[in-house]
């Protein structure tokens, strides 16, 4: 970490068009500001509507940032709805960081590889937290990214109240349905990272 900071996070939110990456990096900036504290944010959205790469670069801190890009080597967290994606951005991992995946791959090409070697791989990873998003969010009939979003919490560095308020926000003008499948799937996502 360079500088005093008492709240610094440097997060990659990564996975495959349509996901829900890009609404997870709205609802984390959104409760970032709620803390008071600054965020940049750059996206690449890819090929995301045919099922492409798509990531975003999130900075949170307590003090100013004037990069939105994260070095490799500095993210503390990387967040995937996919296990290869996680893979993808491991250079950008800080010797500390955390990677929070799905289990469930997303095959959208032919050359996918074995997730017998994507698995090995993972378990290289000193922090890696790895559930099955996709079956969690049948359970409580939501959507996956939520549940990711809920595994994230405990490495936010965000109170969870601030996120719940987030989707509140976010989701309210879609009813009180799909914020309590929303609220649901993060506090799912978060029993299940424990």
């Amino acid at each position: 970490m360079i500088g005093d900071f008492k709240m610094k996070k440097d997060i990659i939110l990564c996975g495959v068009g349509g996901d829900g990456i890009v609404s997870v990096a709205k609802i984390i900036s959104d409760a970032a500001l709620n803390e008071n504290l600054y965020l940049k944010q750059s996206e690449i959205h890819g090929m995301s509507q045919r099922g492409g790469s798509v990531f975003s670069h999130l900075r949170l801190s307590d003090k100013p940032i004037f990069a939105d890009v994260i070095p490799e080597g500095y993210a503390d967290i990387i967040l995937s709805s996919e296990p290869m994606e996680a893979l993808r951005y491991l250079p950008f991992l800080c010797s500390t960081g955390c990677v929070i995946t799905n289990s469930e791959p997303f095959v959208n090409i032919t050359n996918y590889p074995p997730m017998e070697k994507v698995n090995a791989e993972l378990a290289k990873i000193k922090n890696c937290v790895k559930i099955n998003a996709n079956e969690i969010a049948k359970q409580v009939n939501a959507r996956s990214n939520m549940v990711l979003l809920g595994a994230a919490v405990p490495y936010l560095g965000i109170n969870i109240t601030k996120l719940e308020d987030a989707i509140h926000h976010i989701f309210d003008r879609k009813g009180d349905a799909v914020v309590k499948a929303n609220l649901d799937a993060i506090h799912a996502g978060f029993n299940a990272s424990k």
